[in-house]
């Protein structure tokens, strides 16, 4: 509309604006809050044991809080061409998601790879004890 009057594409587009602010801040607080998380237990772990396998439930927190802070910054992207978007933001937000992607799949199977090792290790310490041999330290 002309003359003044409220054009509802831009309006839309402030709306969405402020949208992606509010999802990227929370992928930002997600990020941080996990990593603030994971630095105390990995203190407060580090003072406890001398075992580096003490540390990898503290790494698979970790990688959980960094696939959501990536998902969230991937809404964000594609919030921010959901109005009336150009080629060229159309080319950047596949780029940026073909990334985030990528890292999120890898950071995924790395977690699930973990996992599966203290489920293993978690099994044969219960085995051993079992057979009244001790778990080695």
């Amino acid at each position: 509309m002309e003359g003044g009057g409220f054009d509802l594409e831009e309006g839309l587009a402030d709306v969405v604006q402020v949208l992606v602010l509010v999802v990227e801040a929370c992928g930002a607080a997600v990020i941080i809050i996990g990593a603030v998380w994971a630095f105390l237990r990995f203190v407060v772990l580090g003072l406890r044991r001398s075992s580096a396998r003490g540390f990898v439930p503290v790494r698979l927190t970790l990688g959980r809080f960094l696939a959501l802070g990536l998902e969230f910054q991937l809404a964000s992207d594609i919030l921010s061409t959901a109005v009336a978007p150009s080629w060229e933001e159309l080319g950047k937000l596949a780029a940026v998601a073909a990334i985030r992607t990528g890292l999120n799949y890898f950071l995924a199977k790395e977690i699930a790879e973990e996992r599966r090792q203290v489920e293993e290790e978690q099994r044969g310490e219960g085995a051993q004890s079992r057979a009244g041999t001790p778990a080695p330290p």
